[in-house]
């Protein structure tokens, strides 16, 4: 089915003139004709510039949590815009926020509020560094921390192609523009690796100020950690001196109340949240001991923001975290996400397709192959052309889901079971059509 693109193509077209690329963001671009122009957004479904309809499970790449254009949501920041936005100072609403983070969050004792996942996760290296006077930090191959230079190597993508032997550790940049020295400062391992992390951090700790980790893998279908492998990297850095920092911009909020703290129940000295903090709206923090955080100000480690806690996401972040606090919201979600995902493993095993499911109900995907994912590597074994394949069948029956299986199936409050079961059913002819 070919959709129109009457109303679209001619708003791309003005786009292609004012914007590189057309887009604010390389990975929205996909294709001169073909980059899709959203008009708006309700609940669980979205609607392009031509009035075609689909069920939403990109969610902004995750921010969403509550639904599209939540009226609770609109309503308080509508509400708190009226008495003025940014003030370079500290404000009621910032605090009230603040409160709620550490109410939800295990053991979250100080943090700071910025914009975005990208800040959230610089400023939380640079504390890291500054914290324990040194430099370097383990990154995991296949995770994403943002768009700072710091953190561009190895990511989600980086063509497996690319990589090394899995032991040699050479970060691969992504992108061109950074500084070729900066990749020193960066040992790339692969996730749930015991052995890996373990003589890294036993042969550079001397210079190593953090591990910096996506607790499940945000980009590669949501693969979750091995038994045992977050509480290991909490051990090595409290025995080494050294900061954990969980990158929870896409698990944080999503997952359960605590995030991955929660959900995993190992503590590091930071986080860093964005996304489903303010369901939509522009918001990010870090945070986490005190002892840590202690070294941010007062002539230590520098973290500024003009926009920083303003009035708009303040009010956003706080209407989401009254409504995650007072009413199962997540617990129910795990519910219908766990009913999506056997229903999609159903699918797939009754049309013969070996498959793994992967990921937290919340942030879930599934893997086309017979062997096991345990990270980035692995995926060299998953059938990306029958996956592409599915996912462009299920978009013309109106069901936009990324065509590329790193980026995890997203699910909101808005998810109905009415939706689900059609979700479902638009699968099933969607996977028979592919292996007709």
């Amino acid at each position: 089915m070919s959709f129109s693109r009457e109303k679209s193509q001619p708003i791309f077209d003005r786009a292609l003139n004012v914007l590189e690329k057309g887009v604010s963001s390389n990975f929205r671009y996909l294709g001169d004709n073909e980059t899709p122009v959203i008009a708006k957004g309700k609940g669980a479904r979205i609607w392009d510039a031509d009035g075609n309809e689909f069920i939403d499970y990109r969610l902004g790449w995750g921010p969403i949590n509550l639904g599209h254009a939540d009226d609770r949501i609109n309503k308080a920041v509508a509400e708190a815009i009226q008495y003025g936005t940014t003030f370079a100072a500290t404000t009621p609403l910032e605090v009230e926020t603040a409160e709620l983070v550490k109410k939800m969050v295990p053991d979250m004792e100080k943090l700071r509020f910025t914009n975005t996942g990208t800040e959230a996760t610089m400023h939380a290296l640079r504390t890291a560094r500054g914290f324990t006077n040194k430099e370097k930090f383990i990154k995991f191959e296949g995770q994403y921390h943002g768009a700072h230079d710091y953190v561009l190597y190895s990511t989600a993508s980086t063509p497996i192609s690319a990589m090394e032997d899995r032991k040699s550790h050479i970060p691969i940049q992504v992108g061109i523009g950074i500084p070729d020295r900066i990749r020193d400062y960066v040992y790339c391992l692969p996730f749930n690796d015991f052995d890996a992390v373990e003589q890294c951090v036993k042969d550079h700790h001397g210079e190593i100020a953090s591990i910096m980790v996506e607790p499940c893998l945000g980009n590669i279908a949501g693969i979750e950690p091995q038994d045992g492998f977050l509480a290991h990297l909490k051990k090595l850095c409290d025995e080494y001196n050294m900061v954990l920092i969980f990158d929870e911009v896409k698990t944080g909020f999503r997952l359960s109340n605590g995030g991955a703290r929660e959900t995993y129940g190992v503590i590091p000295h930071i986080s860093t949240y964005a996304k489903s903090l303010g369901n939509g709206f522009p918001v990010a923090a870090f945070g986490g001991s005190a002892e840590v955080m202690e070294v941010v100000g007062g002539g230590s480690v520098t973290h500024a923001g003009t926009f920083g806690a303003n009035t708009v996401s303040m009010a956003a972040a706080k209407a989401v975290l009254t409504i995650l606090d007072e009413s199962p919201v997540l617990e129910n979600l795990a519910i219908r996400g766990l009913r999506l995902k056997n229903g999609l493993d159903k699918i797939l095993t009754d049309a013969g397709l070996p498959h793994q499911m992967s990921g937290h109900s919340n942030l879930q995907g599934f893997l086309l192959t017979e062997k096991e994912v345990k990270e980035v590597r692995d995926l060299v074994h998953h059938d990306d052309e029958l996956y592409e394949t599915i996912m462009s069948n299920m978009y013309d029956r109106g069901v936009w889901i990324e065509d590329d299986a790193r980026e995890p199936w997203f699910l909101c409050e808005a998810h109905t079971e009415e939706i689900i079961d059609e979700t479902l059913n638009k699968f099933e002819e969607s996977v028979k059509e592919a292996i007709a």
